[in-house]
């Protein structure tokens, strides 16, 4: 009777170990699926920032159009309106996260070189058409005139 008991107390330890290993592996599932959710969860609302962010940029890129045009009419008036609605424009372009990019040397991400020019090694010469950033992206580069060599 005590080796049927010796044996029988052997099975329940060796369930036990398997259960125990059974339990073990559940849990380390459980932790990699929690951890695999919260990265799920930072990157979903990673992206509905940078969606909401960035979500207006055509419309953004269709008024810096227009804000060119501005900036050609008031070459050409002294009309104080056209003036104020030029600086209204400007100014709510800027709530909106829009700045230009004014640097004095090229920089490719920033910049697409129309022409060159013998003179300082890239240095900008002349600004063609205005670059702009929304927040932290540039949604148009500048178009520029740069130094180098011939």
């Amino acid at each position: 009777m005590e080796e049927a008991q010796v044996k029988q107390e052997e099975n329940i330890k060796e369930l036990l170990e398997q259960e125990t290993k059974l339990k073990e592996e559940f849990l380390n599932d459980l932790k990699r699926l929690q951890a695999e959710f919260e990265n799920y969860q930072k990157r979903i609302n990673k992206e509905r920032i940078d969606f909401m962010k960035y979500a207006k940029e055509d419309l953004l890129l269709k008024l810096l159009e227009i804000l060119d045009n501005f900036e050609k009419a008031l070459k050409n008036t002294s009309d104080e309106g056209v003036h104020l609605i030029f600086k209204k424009l400007k100014s709510t372009l800027e709530k909106e996260g829009i700045k230009e990019i004014n640097e004095t040397h090229f920089n490719p991400e920033k910049h697409e070189v129309i022409s060159m020019e013998e003179g300082e090694e890239n240095k900008i010469l002349e600004e063609f058409e205005k670059g702009y950033i929304l927040h932290d992206k540039v949604i148009r580069t500048s178009k520029v005139k740069v130094g180098g060599k011939k």
